[in-house]
Formats: C-alpha cells, sequence, structure tokens
C-alpha cells in the first residue's frame, strides 16, 4: 500500500501566495496546512468550522461598498492633513 497520495488542486496565484505567507508565520506549508484541515474534518465528522454567510448591519455594507469602490478607483478618497482635520470631517457628516 501506498504510504502516500497525490492531491491536485488549482487555486488562485494570490490565494496561494497569502496561504504560503501565513502558514509560514506558523512553521507550516500549505500542504501541511491541507493535511491538518482534512484530519481535522474526519476527527470531527464535517468542515472543522461553521460555513455561513456573514451578516452585516447596513452601515458596515455600506462601508464596504465604499472600500471596494475606492480600490477600484470608482471613487476618490478622502486625504487629510491630520488627525483634527479628519474628526471635523466625520462631525459635520454625522
Amino acid at each position: 500500500m501506498a504510504r502516500n497520495a497525490d492531491l491536485h488542486i488549482r487555486i488562485d496565484p494570490e490565494t496561494k501566495a497569502g496561504a504560503e505567507q501565513l502558514f509560514s508565520t506558523f512553521g507550516i506549508t500549505v500542504t501541511d496546512a491541507i493535511i491538518i484541515f482534512l484530519r481535522q474534518s474526519l476527527l470531527v465528522g464535517g468542515l472543522p468550522f461553521e460555513v455561513r454567510q456573514p451578516r452585516y448591519n447596513t452601515e458596515t455594507e455600506a462601508a464596504m461598498q465604499e472600500a471596494r469602490d475606492i480600490m477600484a478607483g470608482k471613487i476618490q478618497a478622502n486625504v487629510y492633513q491630520s488627525v483634527k482635520e479628519m474628526n471635523a470631517d466625520i462631525d459635520t457628516n454625522n
């Protein structure tokens, strides 16, 4: 009987790089992390974490959309010269 079996997965390069960076901080590889995930899944008889859609309030959803729009270049981010200036803007808009 073989001591190892191959598992091939396809994943986008950004996710792979992020996972490699994260897991290296724990001193393990992505392969090690996948093995841990699979063994934990077998131990608990399912996914070793809760899977559900996140629920955010309206204000948080709006802030997340604004951040996406800023990142996509659809809107300009506010720029402040000081914390005092930023706080004044916040006070004015609330």
